[in-house]
């Protein structure tokens, strides 16, 4: 199990950099082999669950997730939007917290909580460093790219 967070500033209203980074499939493009689909209707909100399918054919798995805290940020106040893993591999939560930054710009705080079933703890170093680095540049390309790119 490891535990990590990511802090970012973007040059983007809190309300751009929130949905930016809750508009679930967009993530598939900023994760390389990572398919998201929303698995219960729209608007996100407490409840809806998400799959996250990663890998190549029979080396893929599935990353299934619900929200339990949903709060948008309203009024010029931070939203905080928090994850649980309930998948069979991957476990943990996730927390994506967008708050009023410096000159008007917008402030990510990403933390994160992993644990890869079947993987030893003599691993969780590399576990980090990896998720660290994977889950980093996905937040840069998701706020920096301003709709998700069309599928081929």
């Amino acid at each position: 199990m490891v535990d990590f967070f990511l802090e970012r500033t973007a040059p983007l209203p809190l309300d751009e950099a929130w949905r930016r980074l809750t508009e679930w499939p967009r993530h598939a493009d900023a994760v390389p082999l990572t398919r998201v689909s929303v698995l219960t209707p729209e608007p996100t909100g407490v409840g809806t669950r998400l799959r996250a399918r990663s890998g190549i054919g029979p080396l893929a798995f599935d990353d299934v997730m619900e929200v339990t805290v949903w709060r948008p940020p309203a009024d010029g106040e931070g939203g905080l939007c928090r994850l649980e893993k309930r998948g069979r591999v991957v476990l943990g939560w996730a927390e994506i917290e967008v708050l009023p930054g410096p000159g008007g710009r917008s402030r990510v705080v990403w933390r994160e909580n992993l644990r890869v079933r079947f993987l030893p703890r003599a691993l969780d170093g590399a576990l980090e460093s990896v998720a660290r680095r994977m889950f980093g540049r996905a937040v840069n390309r998701l706020l920096r790219t301003p709709r998700s790119a069309p599928r081929r």
